[in-house]
């Protein structure tokens, strides 16, 4: 168990961590802190202090209020459902990539010998020195990683042997490299190794489900690639440097092959990203397959705002342990119907490809394996969502007085000049609208969404669609008669971002969610001059954060609260922009949007992929 792992162990069990003159102390309840965790605790004692303090500096940035009147961490336990943890049980929103960059450590793994690619080498410097003028923690290859012992097992002809390597270490953050061709010898091991696995897997294992680390040491041993040495892939992004794709960055090939493009370079180099390098351009590839460009010339930008943000915060899933599950009646939610119907009328857009099976694109079984870990049990991908939020629901008036808010009670872990409650349970926050201080109710919120994986044009009422709800704590209801263990049914990566938007809409644009709202996510952008008067479009200059993330989340919920303190009235659609993934539509009302949306395809103004990004940025400010 790393340091990591230990502390939130410790902490999920109701453990109190804290440092006091630069010692650790502790209160634990009865019978947890056994002998063999006390053990456990001493050995990693440094790292846990450093993780502290780093906790507690990221606490206190996040306490201090924004220009709403809000803070960070408020905003972060409202729109991820940690209203009733302790403040020590989760991790404050940090969208400073400045901030960001200064909790990162990376480093860069030795050029293979005869290595020439001149571009590349020169790229792979001048990234070094960005990285730690922005603070990026840089360190060789020798203090990033420590001697392990290998172990090669063919069991089906009784091979067993251990190769002392050096594997990185679980605290790194990022391990950047280079692509390399293999050459014939590598090849036929590759294909040896895959054969080995392949029957080991089917044979041996019955598909029984194991760890990624297991899966790479028993199907890797013959690759060279970054990945099989490091210690905690959950905690260490593998970024790799290769020659820009042209045809990933051609903006004549159409963005649904540029997906089977993205996925098939992420998995032939067992990355979690890959930099494109030319003489005068970068591109940048995650899972959230953006076709995003950036000049040379930018590169201080593309650092702090594009890549810092991307090892920052990587792609994962929420997992169903965060949810109270529950079950409810498709078809008598009149918002599952009108989801069907917004995915049926959308389809004639083209914004919304059906999506893969993942054996369908990714070749090899142990490839299919790990992707298959990373994604909890997924068996497909598709790109963006569709989801209807239904009207807010507030016990008692939504908006009160002054006078009443001085006598509501303080809620544990929270400021009470920022978040109360009533006798009843109900929760308030004071924010600011307009330069002026108003006091609302926090009301439950509920959505319908798409699966993830689903063909979002193409709904199943029955199958498709699921339940979401904000309270205190987040809610999953999935329909009648669903197996969460037989059937792949599980919640969209982008849940955090359909909340924050619903719930800030509900506090800032209540005009614009009052009757319900359909919000929909695509990968691409309008143009500018798309826009009609009552529309909104905020986020350009955001970090791009992955989809789906806890920041990205937060960004969107300040974007639709800075239109309060804007002259904004009755606005009849909101574009949220995330870049180098894709855009969020929020509208008062399904024809609208759809009308909107078709459009602005028709006219050539909303396409799939990075066309019209530039435009945004170029004409527009946040309005």
């Amino acid at each position: 168990m790393n340091a990591y792992d230990l502390l939130e162990n410790l902490i999920q069990k109701g453990v109190h961590l804290w440092v006091d003159n630069e010692k650790l102390n502790l209160r634990s309840p009865k019978g947890i802190m056994t002998p063999e965790m006390q053990a456990e605790l001493t050995a990693h004692k440094s790292e846990i202090l450093t993780l502290l303090r780093d906790r507690d500096v990221t606490t206190k940035a996040a306490s201090v209020p924004l220009s709403m009147g809000l803070s960070l961490q408020t905003i972060g336990r409202l729109i991820g459902g940690f209203v009733k943890k302790s403040a020590v049980e989760y991790k404050p929103p940090v969208i400073d990539p400045r901030v960001m960059a200064q909790k990162l450590t990376v480093t860069f793994r030795p050029l293979p010998k005869g290595y020439k690619q001149i571009e590349i080498i020169k790229f792979r410097e001048e990234l070094a020195e960005k990285l730690s003028n922005y603070g990026v923690k840089i360190l060789s290859w020798e203090e990033a990683t420590t001697e392990f012992y290998y172990d090669v097992n063919l069991p089906l002809i009784n091979f067993n042997k251990s190769l002392k390597i050096r594997g990185i270490k679980a605290e790194i953050d990022a391990v950047i490299d280079v692509e390399k061709n293999p050459n014939f010898i590598r090849k036929l091991g590759v294909y040896v190794a895959e054969m080995l696995y392949y029957v080991y897997s089917q044979f041996i294992l019955n598909n029984q489900h194991i760890s990624v680390s297991r899966i790479a040491k028993l199907s890797s041993w013959a690759e060279d690639h970054v990945a099989k040495y490091i210690e905690d892939p959950t905690n260490t992004q593998v970024i790799i440097l290769s020659e820009i794709d042209k045809d990933f960055v051609n903006p004549l090939i159409n963005y649904q092959e540029k997906i089977n493009i993205g996925i098939n370079t992420l998995v032939r180099t067992f990355s979690e990203m890959v930099i494109g390098v030319s003489k005068d351009k970068i591109s940048i590839l995650n899972m959230n397959l953006s076709d995003s460009i950036f000049p040379r010339k930018e590169m201080e930008y593309f650092v702090l705002n594009s890549l810092v943000p991307k090892v920052f915060v990587p792609i994962y899933p929420l997992l169903l342990n965060r949810f109270t599950l529950e079950q409810y009646k498709p078809h008598e939610s009149s918002y599952a119907e009108k989801l069907v119907k917004l995915g049926n009328e959308l389809a004639s857009t083209g914004l919304f490809p059906p999506g893969f099976k993942l054996c369908e694109v990714i070749k090899r079984k142990s490839h299919r394996d790990i992707v298959n870990v990373i994604v909890n049990g997924r068996t497909g991908v598709s790109y963006g969502f569709v989801a209807y939020v239904e009207p807010p629901q507030y016990v008692g008036e939504p908006e009160i007085t002054e006078d009443e808010w001085q006598n509501l009670l303080s809620v544990a872990g929270f400021s009470s000049d920022e978040f109360r409650q009533n006798e009843k349970g109900r929760y308030y926050i004071k924010t600011k609208v307009k330069a002026e201080y108003r006091y609302k109710q926090i009301p439950d919120i509920w959505l319908v969404s798409s699966r993830s994986g689903a063909n979002k044009t193409d709904l199943n009422l029955e199958s498709d669609i699921i339940r979401i709800g904000l309270k205190e704590k987040l809610f999953l209801q999935l329909p009648n008669g669903i197996n969460p263990e037989l059937v792949d049914i599980k919640p969209s990566y982008d849940i955090y971002v359909m909340l924050a938007i619903s719930l800030s809409a509900a506090l800032y644009t209540p005009d614009l969610i009052k009757n319900g709202a359909p919000i929909v996510h695509f990968h691409g952008y309008p143009a500018a001059e798309w826009f009609k008067q009552n529309e909104y479009c905020v986020g350009i200059n955001n970090p791009s954060v992955p989809c789906g993330t806890y920041e990205s989340g937060v960004l969107n919920f300040l974007g639709i609260s800075s239109l309060a303190n804007q002259q904004v009235d009755n606005p009849a659609l909101v574009s949220l922009i995330e870049p180098d993934h894709g855009t969020n539509f929020i509208a008062h009302d399904l024809e609208y949007l759809v009308q909107r949306l078709q459009a602005g395809c028709t006219q050539g103004q909303i396409e799939l992929g990075g066309k019209h990004f530039a435009s945004l940025k170029t004409k527009l400010s946040d309005r």
